[in-house]
């Protein structure tokens, strides 16, 4: 399993049933292609997204993984949790409006596709710290955010 490119997008959303969301996500990529939608308000920058879905896919190439999917591998790394519960609380989606990150892998160009479902909005990408200390249960003011959630992610690995 391999990863040859990765896009990471902001929108917008207003969601009536995750399901549906999904089923039409589904409908638009091709074989080998994934679209993992996230919650953009859990994310703290494209490197902990990017090291996330990295980490994911050494996992399985290594047999280490948490999930029998790539999808919910990629959403356990990012969010540095070992339950999935967990995982989708943090980064799933939810009914409502909310902010998405969309991380597409080995994808063609789905930014229009994608323009039509939801309204693209690169700002909801932008972090907001004292959000995210709350989410993740930060405390710790001696490394960055970003740093600190590389770190989680990588742990994962290490630490069972």
């Amino acid at each position: 399993m391999h990863m040859d490119n990765i896009q990471i997008l902001g929108f917008r959303a207003t969601i009536d049933s995750v399901g549906e969301v999904l089923d039409l996500i589904d409908s638009i990529k091709k074989d080998g292609e994934i679209i993992q939608l996230l919650n953009a308000d859990a994310v703290v920058s494209q490197n902990h997204i990017i090291h996330g879905v990295n980490q994911a896919f050494l996992a399985f190439d290594r047999g280490e993984n948490l999930a029998n999917d790539i999808s919910v591998e990629i959403v356990l790394r990012c969010s540095a949790q070992r339950q999935i519960s967990k995982a989708f609380k943090i980064l799933g989606l939810h009914e409502g409006d909310m902010n998405l990150c969309a991380v597409l892998i080995n994808c063609g160009d789905y930014s229009q596709e994608l323009s039509e479902i939801f309204t693209p909005d690169d700002d909801v990408l932008i972090p907001v710290s004292d959000k995210l200390k709350e989410i993740y249960k930060i405390n710790n003011d001696e490394m960055t955010l970003e740093d600190l959630m590389i770190d989680r992610i990588t742990r994962l690995t290490v630490d069972y």
